[in-house]
């Protein structure tokens, strides 16, 4: 079984919401690249910010911004390799 599974994505916005089976969490992802892979990143939601990301995603949309930008580091949940992507 994957450890991420997406509820749903936007195209658009370049992102995805889901849940973390591990530990039960809601993230969003981003696409990232480096000079080896395309991977995403998956940073950790609250289940609050699941809910209104879910029915709006213009905010979903300015978080997922703010992540690839690396404002949201914080909240990675599994940390970046040495050769990170953007």
């Amino acid at each position: 079984m994957p450890r991420f599974v997406d509820s749903m994505a936007s195209r658009e916005g370049r992102f995805a919401l889901g849940t973390d089976m591990v530990s039960g969490q809601p993230y969003l992802s981003i696409p990232v690249s480096n000079r080896l892979a395309d991977y995403e990143e998956y940073y950790r939601l609250t289940d609050s910010e699941r809910v209104v990301f879910e029915s709006d995603m213009v905010l979903a949309a300015a978080f997922a911004a703010k992540c690839r930008r690396r404002e949201m580091d914080d909240r990675l949940i599994l940390p970046p390799g040495a050769d990170r992507g953007n």
